[in-house]
Formats: C-alpha cells, sequence, structure tokens
C-alpha cells in the first residue's frame, strides 16, 4: 500500500492529546457511510461513529502515529507510522468481522508468497488488520501492466495448498453474493445465465485452490520485485478464476479476449485457457451491469455485454 492511495495527509499522532484531532482525521465521510451502509446495512453508521476510538485504542496497543486516512466502500485504511522503528504500516478496519477474518486467513496462507502483501498483526474481533507497506505502490491500473508482469503475482497466489473447507467460502458462495449485489445495484440485468455457467465450473471435479477474490489491476500496487497483490476476497475454488480481470481488461472483441489468454495461460503455469475464456463469460456480467447502468456505450463495454448476453 502506498500514501498515493489515502485521502488527507494530516500527521495525527495517537493518545489522549491528540485524540481530537484523530477524531477528524478518523471521521468518515457521508458519501463513504452511504456506500457502507449500503454494503453492511443500518449498523455500519454506529461502527463509523465510533471509528476514532476503535483507531486510537489499536494505535496505542500496536504503537502507531495515525498519518492519513483513506478507503472505500469495505473498510477504511489509515496510513500510520511506528515511532519505534519509523516503518510506515497500514491499519485496515471493517464493519463486518468475518470479512476480516477471511482476510487473515488467505494472508497467513500466502505470508511467505512475496507477490501478496505481509499480514503484521490482527485483532479480527474488532474487523483490524495491520499490513505491511508497499513501495513505491502505484497500483497497476494507474501505471499499466503487461501479462509478462504479472504473471509471477498470479502464480505465487496458486502456489499454497488450500485452507480446510471451514475457513473460507467457496467460490460459488462468493458469487451468488456477486450476482444478487450486481442485480440490486442494476435494476434489469439478470445473472441467470452467469449463475448456470458457474453451477458448471464448480461442480464436481471442478478445482480447488486458495482463490483471492478481487483481482483486478487496481488491487495490485507496484512493489520493488513486482506487482504485489492487496484487498483479496478470499474463497476456495478454481484458482483460474482470478485470471479472469487480466483476461478482461482492456479488450474489445472475442479475438484480443483469445489471444491475451493465451498469453495470460502460457506463463501461468497450471492455468487452463478454456476455463479462463469460461471464467470469463460467468464474470462479464459484473463488470457490464454497473457500466450499463451508467449508461456507457463504448466498445469495451459493449463486448462485456455480448460476452455476458446481456
Amino acid at each position: 500500500m502506498t500514501a498515493d492511495r489515502t485521502a488527507g495527509t494530516a500527521d495525527v499522532a495517537s493518545g489522549t492529546a491528540g485524540f481530537a484531532a484523530l477524531a477528524d482525521l478518523a471521521a468518515v465521510p457521508e458519501e463513504v457511510r452511504a456506500r457502507l451502509v449500503t454494503r453492511f446495512g443500518p449498523g455500519a453508521r454506529e461502527w463509523c461513529a465510533q471509528l476514532p476510538r476503535l483507531v486510537d485504542e489499536l494505535a496505542g496497543r500496536w504503537g502507531l502515529a495515525v498519518r492519513a486516512a483513506g478507503g472505500g466502500g469495505t473498510s477504511r485504511v489509515f496510513r500510520c507510522e511506528r515511532p519505534a522503528d519509523g516503518a510506515v504500516v497500514w491499519l485496515k478496519l471493517t464493519p463486518d468481522t468475518e470479512v476480516a477474518r477471511q482476510e487473515a486467513v488467505a494472508l497467513t496462507a500466502w505470508r511467505e508468497v512475496p507477490s501478496v502483501v505481509g499480514l503484521l498483526a490482527e485483532d479480527v474481533g474488532a474487523g483490524a488488520l495491520l499490513l505491511a507497506d508497499v513501495r513505491p505502490g502505484t497500483t497497476l491500473r494507474e501505471r499499466g501492466w503487461r501479462p509478462a508482469e504479472v504473471a509471477g503475482m498470479l502464480t505465487g497466489l496458486r502456489s499454497v495448498p488450500a485452507p480446510s473447507r471451514a475457513a473460507l467460502p467457496s467460490l460459488a458462495e462468493r458469487l451468488d453474493f456477486l450476482f444478487d449485489l450486481t442485480e440490486r445495484r442494476a435494476p434489469g440485468v439478470s445473472t441467470a445465465d452467469a449463475r448456470a455457467l458457474t453451477r458448471e465450473l464448480t461442480g464436481d471435479g471442478a478445482p480447488l485452490g486458495l482463490v483471492h477474490g478481487d483481482l483486478h489491476p487496481a488491487n495490485a500496487l507496484l512493489g520493488p520485485a513486482g506487482p504485489v497483490a492487496i484487498d483479496p476476497r478470499a474463497c476456495l475454488g478454481d484458482p483460474d478464476f482470478d485470471l479472469v480481470d487480466w483476461a478482461l481488461e482492456g479488450v474489445a472483441d472475442r479475438a484480443a479476449l483469445s489471444d491475451r489468454i493465451s498469453e495470460l495461460t502460457d506463463l501461468v503455469a497450471g492455468a487452463d485457457a478454456d476455463r479462463v475464456l469460461a471464467w470469463c463469460r460467468a464474470a462479464a456480467v459484473l463488470i457490464a451491469a454497473p457500466r450499463v447502468a451508467a449508461g456507457r456505450g463504448d466498445a469495451g463495454t459493449v463486448f462485456l455485454r455480448e460476452l455476458a448476453g446481456l
């Protein structure tokens, strides 16, 4: 993670004397509160109200000085320093403790994989994770990327044994949630075809591995040795699902998609081109629906609609 990705730059030391300043920094903007309420329900408003005190308590426990705040629709993220050694670290908090627990499970499984952000400490009961810094930390969506550059990250993610089935939801469950969310956010869009294809892809005999579940170019940061994955929505299922966003990013016709899939699967050991294409068809509706709702008609959106059968 990097300071470039945060909103706000005030330097605030945690502790009683600085609590008023910390409370200002940790206050959740109303538009962010609205997104959190949409995602997690009315209880998220109370969580937002209590967030400054939670940040203060965790900063004191873990020896942090809070410097900046940011985040989006599922969490708040605070750039911090550890005065003891001057290290930059990231405090991530979510209203849903299960979301924090699942991320902690995945990051623990990937702890020896350099292309995944490091987990330094956790309090999943408080919905809190303490994460290592990534420098320079520019997202690949901002910087641009090539298949050869992301192949090491994609390979590293699938290099560890899957946790027990009880530890994480299945990919099928993850996608059911996303299909439901898509239909709520884009009324009139049907996910029936995508659900049917997902059932085929997750049926008996389907591959079972640890899946990032939300791996797109905005969730990959440029690190000192290559891209580093952040913000997993981890689940258990077919690791080929994590290639979908990289296959679809920037393509606008079937030939380009086929070429991209071939390039990626040639570079990522164990990846299957036919399954990646099928996952692209199943996931296309998730990407296309918000674009359709926004009235977009660019070539990429038209192709996604075609792929999704919309």
